[in-house]
């Protein structure tokens, strides 16, 4: 699955489970989501928050990291990314 944008209601913890090559990019951020019981809550908007990241930044690398995934195969909680709703990021 090649996303075009995060859709803002998904969770951190269903990004890593559908793209599991965003960990290391979690990791690389020095973000505690792998593991933490809050990741079934927060929403990338959330973790950026909380850790204290440039939001924009973080979704553009997430993305890149989303979109090269060959492991990627599940789907969304939330059915497709609804037109206008997610967070678009220009590679």
């Amino acid at each position: 699955m090649n996303p075009a944008s995060i859709d803002p209601r998904m969770t951190v913890d269903e990004i890593m489970r559908r793209w599991p090559a965003t960990i290391r990019i979690m990791i690389r951020n020095k973000m505690l989501c792998v593991g933490c019981p809050i990741g079934i809550f927060h929403t990338v908007s959330d973790a950026c928050a909380a850790h204290r990241l440039d939001e924009e930044a973080f979704s553009t690398e997430l993305l890149a990291s989303m979109r090269s995934d060959p492991l990627a195969n599940a789907s969304s909680a939330f059915g497709e990314v609804e037109s206008g709703v997610g967070l678009s990021v220009t590679a």
